[in-house]
């Protein structure tokens, strides 16, 4: 898959959104589920941040930790979740909100949610309601943030249609989300994360139900909306070819923890975990010769309830070894300047692990 070309711009020194520490857990009567982990990671005004991961490593529940809108009985025990809304001064480093801190159904951070940080869900035909026309959904959205007349909101949602590629959007304003297409549903939900002008959009998956092609169409889409807004992206996603085109930043989770971060070129050129360096000999290249079977990764993702002790990756790690891996959990150290990886192979063990 071909990489969408970047646009070089001085990295701004202080994050849009910094999460520290990170740990969401879901308290049940048998045992508790650690969904997020003590995940860390950095998201710079106009970044692509991509979370790549197998299915329940907590890539989900981590973005939806970020707009606190994690289900009961999940909740966020420990971290920090700093926020710098728009407007803030970049050179101030403590100009940050503790999202972590604040009511999940409070005024602020409803203001936040929709306003500040936007969601492309997963699924569109689930997130759109089916009685409602595309429209009122997408005017509802701007009249809760924005402080205009329906006229002009009406204005807006059909610019914004507009701007996403949705062909005649003044008739798809009064359609239904059953009446569309995939591609064109796709659209429509970008449209409507997008017509609060977010500094900061998150994407779960939002590839993951539509064909191959319209997939490019709208990946292409989502980096040229980022580059000519300057917004922040969190992408997430199980497809490493999906990351590879659109992401400058990776993180790479498994069980809840971070195993390791970096440059998307020095994520799959030089990747420094066995979980990374596994997850990328399973993809299949037009290399391969043909009639092989791809490798794979040994055994499975453990039980929730049933997590190893030290490292959680080792039970499945070509690279395991004894009383080290299976009785310290090692924290993300440095490796080089760019990348950062949570590996024994790469530090000693310290009394803190």
């Amino acid at each position: 898959m071909q990489r969408i070309p970047t646009i070089e711009m001085n990295k701004p020194t202080t994050p849009i959104l910094s999460v520290r520490n990170l740990r969401t857990y879901f308290k049940l009567e048998e045992g508790t589920v650690k969904a997020v982990d003590g995940v860390s990671f950095d998201v710079y005004p106009g970044q692509v941040v991509g979370i790549v991961g197998e299915s329940g490593c907590g890539k989900s529940v981590t973005i939806k930790s970020v707009l606190r809108i994690v289900e009961k009985p999940g909740e966020i025990v420990a971290g920090e979740i700093l926020f710098r809304p728009r407007g803030w001064s970049s050179n101030v480093s403590d100009q940050y909100i503790d999202l972590a801190r604040l009511d999940p159904r409070g005024k602020e951070m409803r203001a936040i949610r929709g306003g500040e940080i936007a969601l492309i869900p997963q699924e569109p035909m689930a997130a759109f309601s089916p009685v409602h026309t595309i429209g009122n959904q997408i005017i509802e959205a701007i009249l809760l943030h924005q402080k205009v007349s329906r006229e002009q909101a009406w204005q807006i949602a059909v610019e914004r249609l507009r701007e996403v590629g949705v062909p005649s959007p003044e008739q798809r304003m009064h359609t239904y989300s059953w009446e569309l297409s995939g591609g064109l549903r796709q659209r429509a939900i970008i449209a409507m994360a997008l017509v609060c002008n977010p500094s900061l959009l998150i994407a779960d998956e939002p590839t993951t139900a539509i064909d191959v092609t319209t997939q490019a169409q709208v990946l292409n889409l989502l980096r040229s909306l980022q580059q000519y807004h300057n917004m922040a992206i969190i992408f997430i996603t199980h497809d490493l070819g999906v990351i590879a085109q659109v992401a400058d930043f990776v993180v790479v989770m498994y069980l809840g923890r971070v195993m390791e971060t970096g440059l998307v070129d020095d994520i799959f050129h030089q990747p420094q975990h066995p979980y990374t360096q596994a997850l990328l000999r399973s993809i299949p290249s037009i290399h391969s010769p043909s009639q092989v079977i791809l490798p794979t990764i040994e055994g499975s993702i453990p039980h929730p309830f049933n997590r190893p002790p030290g490292c959680p990756f080792h039970p499945r790690c070509s690279e395991f070894m004894p009383d080290i891996c299976d009785r310290h959990l090692p924290a993300v150290h440095p490796v080089n300047e760019r990348q950062s990886v949570s590996c024994f192979l790469y530090h000693r063990v310290t009394e803190t692990e």
